[in-house]
């Protein structure tokens, strides 16, 4: 008999704010070990900022966000990270007077069971080739898969991936895709903020559809076909 994967990360009625600015209005989701999640929409609908109030990184907020079945909404964001969560921020946070390696050693560990430089290695062979390049030297794609390489080193098990594909070509997404995939089969939990529906649709196991600081629309993988003009006037399509 097969036990039901517990529940990760688990939000319900999250209000967030910048300054005045009241940018979330109720937000509702929930994911469990193991499963990948979109958060899709136009932009400023307020698909980051749900990711950066996960992570206590927005002026204030309300409601609850439990991970691992621990309330977080009143916890600093280092307490947060160390509950073995990972971001990897639209703007990717390279440094760039660093190497490849040298980013990939930098930061904390965060949980008991991070990836080995040689775990990394096999997974993004790019990087291994530019291991002592500096951060400035490296591609767009590569930089990418650094900043998601980086995360996987510290142990964190549930990963807040923010627009990982844009402005990368087809060939580095289609290598970023073939990760999520291996990621969600050694049980990684990922929340993926994505205008690239087409990468997203089938990799992810739900879809919440966010407007105005709400979520909408929840779509299944199973759903996709059948509302697919539904999921083209939320995308703006």
């Amino acid at each position: 008999m097969m036990t039901e994967a517990r529940t990760v990360l688990d939000i319900a009625g999250l209000h967030a704010w910048y300054d005045e600015s009241h940018v979330l209005h109720g937000i509702d989701l929930s994911v469990r070990e193991g499963e990948c999640i979109t958060l899709i929409g136009r932009n400023g609908a307020g698909r980051s900022s749900t990711l950066k109030s996960i992570l206590g990184l927005v002026g204030r907020r309300s409601g609850s966000i439990k991970i691992m079945g621990q309330e977080t909404s009143s916890l600093a964001p280092h307490r947060i990270a160390r509950l073995g969560v990972g971001y990897c921020p639209e703007e990717r946070g390279i440094y760039a007077s660093l190497t490849t390696e040298e980013n990939l050693l930098l930061l904390p560990q965060v949980g008991p069971n991070g990836m080995s430089l040689a775990e990394i290695y096999r997974m993004f062979p790019n990087l291994k080739e530019r291991a002592s390049s500096p951060g400035t030297r490296l591609s767009g794609g590569e930089q990418q898969m650094l900043a998601l390489a980086r995360i996987l080193r510290t142990g964190a098990r549930l990963l807040l991936l923010d627009e990982i594909t844009e402005g990368l070509a087809p060939v580095i997404v289609q290598q970023l895709g073939r990760v999520i995939r291996q990621l969600k089969e050694r049980g990684f939990t990922l929340v993926l903020v994505e205008q690239n529906f087409k990468f997203a649709q089938n990799l992810a196991d739900r879809h919440y559809a966010i407007e105005h600081g709400k979520v909408v629309a929840v779509v299944a993988h199973s759903e996709v076909a059948s509302r697919r003009d539904e999921l083209n006037l939320l995308l703006g399509v």
